[in-house]
């Protein structure tokens, strides 16, 4: 369970007039802390505002964000030497109808313990699965992180089996663009494939870094249209996220990966990094 912070103050409790229920109308993120402190909090500043700004709230402040967050780990009983933090912000209150008038945002902060992954994991690989499950394209919506869920929530929910970690996910045009809660990258030698999320999809903060750094290594890293059928004709896939890093993919429905040997140095850019959770 989460402790929640509403505009700074310890409450739970969010109106049922406010746009994020009623609408959706928000954005959000997902942190990383460690060591007591925001893992890639530059990033998630970064595309909060931008989401913000696209969606025509004024964004918060990053030294405002920085300062609710700070209170909101000093009061609350969760361990947050390892935690995850959710920072939500929405258009605030409002009468009935899609129109917004003027009223402040509401800026939410939930804090949990952080969910740990096994070393297996990362050093064995993970099982995928294709979800029929499509993203509907909107690219005035596209990267962003909306509080609207729901074509994940519908993914997600197409498998009970446990021994399935994650599913990806296509657009209406068939190109592959993400997994429910990562992003996914395409290996083959010296070369990143990660599909372009400019029509649907999340541009995630793991996702990023990974380009980033593995740009400063050498390594050519392409952001484009992706067809599904390139994941059985790569040589390894890794999904990305900021919980848990980067993890390799063994299977992807019937389709065996052979990835350890080409997502190793990939994962070792990301561990050396400082994201220390990727076991090799």
């Amino acid at each position: 369970m989460s402790e929640w912070f509403l505009n700074g103050e310890a409450d739970a409790r969010i109106h049922a007039e406010d746009r994020a229920v009623q609408y959706g109308d928000g954005v959000f993120e997902t942190i990383a802390i460690r060591d007591g402190r925001p893992r890639l909090w530059a990033y998630h500043v970064e595309r909060l505002q931008t989401g913000c700004t696209r969606l025509g709230i004024t964004p918060p402040a990053a030294d405002e964000l920085e300062e609710k967050l700070g209170s909101a780990l000093d009061a609350c009983s969760v361990e947050t030497g390892s935690a995850t933090a959710k920072l939500i912000v929405s258009a605030g209150r409002g009468p009935r109808g899609y129109r917004r008038v003027e009223s402040p945002k509401t800026v939410l902060i939930g804090i949990s313990e952080s969910r740990k992954l096994p070393q297996s994991m990362y050093r064995e690989g993970v099982t995928v699965r294709l979800c029929s499950t499509r993203l509907a394209i909107q690219p005035q919506l596209a990267g962003m992180k909306t509080l609207n869920r729901l074509e994940q929530v519908l993914a997600r929910n197409e498998w009970r089996d446990d021994t399935v970690f994650e599913g990806l996910t296509l657009d209406t045009d068939g190109r592959l663009i993400c997994g429910t809660m990562s992003n996914v990258f395409l290996l083959y030698e010296n070369r990143l494939v990660t599909p372009a999320v400019t029509r649907c999809g999340v541009s995630g903060v793991m996702r990023r870094h990974v380009l980033t750094i593995a740009h400063e290594a050498g390594l050519e890293c392409d952001v484009r249209d992706v067809d599904a059928g390139e994941l059985g004709n790569c040589d390894g896939v890794v999904l990305s996220n900021s919980q848990f890093g980067v993890l390799p993919v063994r299977a992807c429905n019937q389709i065996r990966l052979n990835s350890k040997a080409t997502a190793n140095h990939l994962m070792t850019l990301v561990r050396d990094s400082g994201i220390r959770e990727v076991a090799v």
